[in-house]
């Protein structure tokens, strides 16, 4: 028998914080005004899907929740490129750079390698 979980408490911890911050990335996109916004819906959608999957040790899930992750970071390399540091760029692309890098983290990778189908 299967079961389908929101969360996985077996999964290394890199994993288990990345699959939180991709519900509440979705849960704030949603909050503030993305619900007006068809695209800022279609990526909160993603992001509950990709840590839906990776709860449930999917290889889709994780390739889903990589592109999303890098997908948020996107903008604000554009900002640094165009705008220069700031302490503002820093503050508001912490916790897009944040989630990446637990996706992308050693621990997570090798994880998803060997478990996920």
């Amino acid at each position: 028998m299967q079961t389908r979980r929101w969360t996985n408490a077996s999964q290394p911890q890199t994993l288990q914080i990345a699959v939180f911050l991709l519900y509440i990335s979705a849960a704030f996109d949603v909050l503030f005004g993305g619900f007006l916004n068809p695209i800022v819906l279609a990526l909160a959608a993603a992001n509950v899907a990709s840590g839906y999957g990776i709860a449930n040790e999917r290889r889709w899930g994780y390739v889903l929740g990589v592109v999303v992750a890098g997908l948020a970071v996107l903008p604000y390399l554009i900002w640094l490129l165009v705008g220069g540091l700031s302490t503002s760029l820093l503050l508001s692309a912490l916790f897009p750079v944040a989630l990446l890098a637990l996706l992308l983290h050693p621990q997570s990778r090798d994880y998803q390698r060997i478990w996920f189908q």
